[in-house]
């Protein structure tokens, strides 16, 4: 019996390496599938991990028709016993419905991979949507960490380091680059750089990053106690120009 099955979990957690290796199986077995991808870090039709590892695949788009895609490939003669369905998260809820219909009318295995909520701790619709209509939702065993060594459970965007809550809800970035922010200074002489980071859910509530706690460690002497490493002194944030 065909499954549709989510795998989800946050940033950084060996999402679309599991995707890639997936794939790998299924091909060494003799099954034919497709693979397919949006907004990928690497660019159009790719599917990359951090790992180093990537490869190509269907880009899809909002004008995407699940349905349609498979069953062209059928009337080609192409093997389609499987579908990858990577950065599932961007999909649209109507494309999730095709998903379903794709595994429930012709027996093809559906595995999606993707964030279930963003930065602002809101669930993407695509992710929504799979996780109403999947036969299994699958959360990631890697677990992805937080700066401070706890489990990350929420997705974080920062610009220049310093975290923000508003904002449209899909701007491609990398965990990488919050790492590599610019110094949180309030003038800024560069582009913002949008970045993401895996916080656990004390830090995130704080909005303490990893760029925010440094701050803080240099300053002399360290405080008792944690506060909000976006009304820090230099942290670009909002009590950045207090005194």
């Amino acid at each position: 019996m065909a499954e549709l099955v989510f795998f989800s979990g946050t940033m950084d957690c060996g999402k679309s390496t599991l995707a890639l290796q997936m794939d790998h199986n299924h091909r060494a077995r003799g099954r034919g599938g497709v693979r397919f991808s949006r907004n990928d870090r690497a660019g159009e039709s790719r599917i990359s991990s951090r790992l180093g590892l990537q490869t190509d695949a269907v880009e899809v788009l909002d004008s995407t028709d699940f349905w349609e895609e498979v069953m062209l490939r059928r009337t080609q003669g192409q093997r389609i016993d499987y579908l990858i369905c990577d950065e599932a998260q961007f999909y649209t809820p109507e494309q999730v419905e095709q998903l379903a219909k794709v595994v429930d009318e012709i027996d093809v295995d559906v595995f999606a991979f993707g964030i279930t909520a963003d930065f602002r701790t809101r669930l993407f619709p695509g992710s929504q949507r799979l996780v109403e209509l999947a036969d299994r939702v699958q959360v990631l065993q890697v677990e992805a960490l937080c700066w401070c060594g706890r489990r990350a459970t929420h997705n974080a965007r920062t610009v220049d380091g310093v975290m923000v809550t508003e904002g449209a809800q899909v701007v491609v970035g990398d965990v990488d680059m919050a790492m590599d922010a610019a110094p949180g200074t309030p003038e800024l002489d560069h582009d913002p750089v949008v970045g993401y980071e895996t916080l656990c859910r004390r830090h995130y509530m704080r909005r303490v990053t990893a760029h925010g706690a440094a701050l803080m460690g240099r300053q002399d002497p360290l405080l008792p106690f944690e506060v909000d490493a976006c009304l820090w002194r230099g942290s670009g944030g909002t009590g950045a120009s207090g005194a």
